[in-house]
């Protein structure tokens, strides 16, 4: 039986709350991770008295400027443990959420284009096999029939040596998963509430007691944080201060195409990455701002160097205009790893720094972080994200680990 689609959402997602209430969780951030934790809370937790608060619109900030990508096969076993149990739930939830989310298990190969490239790309997936992910390593022959409009000439000027290849993993309609979580989550109590910007916090000595928003004050025994670009300006108020920089992360789609490219390719080397949405379109990610910023823009410059390197993969798409790009603000830790977990403050948990890799991990991070939210201690797979690891000199350094910072 076909999954059903989604209907208008019911008016509940737009009502305001009611100023005096107090919740039990009230979660700051309407993305993929705050609706994931708050269907979680409930269908793992029982805990439905819950607040999701956005400035915004539902899914309208990081959640709606993805490149869709899904994948697993990171070095670390702390990563690999994480974005695996994400893209376990990935394969289960149009049937849990009863919502075609448009996954598609094409397969993403990460290219290699230098020895050494090859022997760490060999690496990866040894460390993979021994996680129980999905990896092979695959030569120029193999990746011509995966991807037959991908160049693999000797004759180009970063020839491609190898890849591995994850054939699980793929892509997913970034608006229908968070659609569908906010639609389960709302049918179990949840109040989802847009236009709501949260600006400090209620406190009781030590202890968070709730937020302070642009529709009054909201009382909460737990505040979750989960909202990209925005984390580190609130915990600000609180004389807390994390180790993240935020920058503009950039991408494009071309005009609708017939259906050319069959998986997703990405190349650390020339630093490009690119898929075919169901609809036709090239999704092309281009790269990180250098600059801090929180402007959901970028810079031409990095878009330049992004059509000049994906032109070098597929010669095929010297014709294709692009109608549209973007970007979204993404927060990096030093380690390029994310932070999940309890923070000083009593009641105050935050989710945050996931830098690109935060939609991949959507399932899997909400899954985590209620658990740590409802039982007020880190779930294993979070234990080393927590904020320690910046003091203990446990850090996890997957910057780039998985062939592509992405």
């Amino acid at each position: 039986m076909a999954a059903a689609v989604l209907p208008e959402p019911p008016p509940r997602l737009w009502r305001n709350p009611d100023p005096k209430r107090h919740y039990d969780v009230v979660i700051v951030g309407s993305g993929g991770h705050g609706l994931a934790t708050a269907y979680y809370l409930a269908r793992n937790h029982g805990v439905r008295d819950v607040a999701v608060l956005e400035r915004g619109w539902l899914a309208g900030g990081n959640m709606a400027r993805n490149t869709t990508i899904i994948r697993s096969n990171y070095l670390f076993d702390a990563s690999a443990g994480i974005y695996e149990h994400a893209l376990k739930l990935w394969e289960t939830l149009p049937a849990e959420l009863d919502c075609e989310l448009l996954l598609s298990q094409c397969g993403v190969l990460n290219l290699a284009h230098t020895e050494q490239e090859a022997r760490d790309a060999n690496r990866r997936v040894f460390a993979n096999r021994i996680n129980g992910i999905d990896a092979e390593w695959v030569g120029p022959d193999e990746i011509a029939r995966i991807c037959p409009i991908l160049n693999v000439s000797p004759q180009a000027r970063y020839p491609v040596l190898g890849a591995t290849w994850q054939p699980r993993a793929g892509t997913a309609k970034h608006d229908r998963v968070a659609w569908a979580f906010a639609k389960r989550a709302d049918e179990m109590g949840v109040d989802l509430v847009q236009g709501c910007e949260v600006t400090g916090f209620l406190r009781d000595g030590e202890r968070v007691r709730g937020v302070r928003t642009s529709l009054g004050d909201i009382g909460a025994d737990r505040v979750a944080l989960a909202a990209a670009g925005r984390t580190s300006t609130l915990t600000d108020t609180l004389g807390l201060r994390l180790p993240l920089q935020s920058h503009p992360l950039q991408a494009m789609v071309s005009e609708l195409l017939e259906q050319v490219h069959p998986c997703v390719v990405m190349s650390n080397h020339v630093h490009a990455y690119c898929s075919q949405a169901h609809k036709g379109e090239l999704v092309l990610g281009a790269g990180v701002d250098g600059y801090n910023g929180y402007g959901q823009r970028g810079s031409v410059h990095v878009i330049e160097r992004q059509l000049a390197a994906a032109l070098e993969l597929f010669p095929i798409f010297a014709r294709a205009h692009v109608i549209r790009t973007w970007a979204g603000t993404v927060d990096v830790t030093p380690d390029a790893s994310p932070i999940i977990g309890l923070t000083p403050w009593d009641g105050l948990y935050v989710n945050c720094g996931w830098g690109t890799g935060g939609f991949k991990a959507t399932p899997g991070a909400g899954w985590v972080y209620a658990d740590t939210i409802a039982n007020g201690r880190p779930h294993p797979l979070a234990e080393p994200y927590s904020l320690s690891r910046f003091t203990t000199g446990a850090l996890i350094d997957e910057h780039g680990a998985a062939g592509v910072a992405h």
